[in-house]
């Protein structure tokens, strides 16, 4: 009787043991995944990549040529540059100055109000006005200056050919402008807003692209019926092309 109560708890015992044997295969799994997140694997995978570009305590000098858009009489293009020095990763100050070349837009037109057609306006045609050089079309710019504040929130990635990775970052700007306008030169206060771009070719060089809008108030040479003077509100947008150089030229990640 003895031996057959033996017998009945070995046979009982046998699907346990099997089932823990199963149970601690399977776990050996675990065992080098836990190996793992302590070992080389984890230095050399890191969760979170650090910035392979930084601006905190650097000075960018942006280089770049502009074109006016949306002109009706007056296309603008514009030399210039840019200074800035961006006291964190996000915010910065910058230094503009711009001298346009106002050219006669495609666009423009002057038409005979005796039905004698419609015709490309000469520059005479926009900047005289009795016999006098004055402001007869809107949109006559030369020097624009600005100061700014840059905030820089976003960095992204674009995917190129050949698993190549362009980094870039995302910036608007805010400020007070300083300019002349009109064959003339009329000085005049105004402010401006944009955004920005800047594609990282390497730690100090990026190409950057940028619109504002340019806003300010030209007054007019040629009176209205009732014999006043011509006032208008001007948002001129603006868009630019260059690149930065960023000093010093390299880097270090703290932490």
């Amino acid at each position: 009787m003895n031996r057959l109560f033996i017998l009945l708890l070995a046979l009982l015992a046998v699907p346990s043991f099997a089932q823990k044997a199963s149970s601690e295969d399977e776990a050996g799994d675990v065992s080098e995944v836990d190996k793992d997140a302590s070992g080389p694997l984890k230095d050399r995978i890191r969760p979170v990549s650090g910035h392979l570009f930084l601006m905190d305590g650097r000075f960018e000098v942006s280089p770049g040529i502009g074109l006016s858009l949306r002109d009706a009489f007056w296309q603008k293009v514009g030399f210039g540059a840019a200074f800035t020095y961006h006291f964190t990763e996000t915010i910065g100050v910058s230094a503009r100055a711009t001298y346009n070349l106002s050219l006669v837009s495609g666009s423009a037109q002057i038409c005979d109000p005796a039905g004698g057609g419609c015709a490309v306006p000469t520059v005479p045609e926009l900047t005289t006005f009795n016999g006098a050089t004055a402001n007869v079309a809107f949109g006559y710019m030369s020097l624009l200056t600005s100061v700014d504040l840059q905030w820089s929130p976003l960095y992204g990635k674009i995917a190129l050919f050949s698993e190549k990775i362009l980094n870039f970052n995302m910036y608007g700007l805010a400020g007070p402008t300083f300019l002349m306008y009109g064959p003339n030169n009329q000085f005049t206060v105004g402010g401006n807003i944009g955004l920005g771009f800047r594609f990282f070719l390497n730690e100090w060089l990026t190409i950057r692209l940028e619109l504002r809008d340019v806003l300010y108030n030209e007054v007019g040479a040629r009176p209205d019926r009732e014999g006043n003077i011509q006032n208008s509100f001007r948002n001129q947008l603006m868009m630019e092309l260059g690149f930065s150089m960023f000093f010093p030229t390299l880097f270090h990640e703290e932490g």
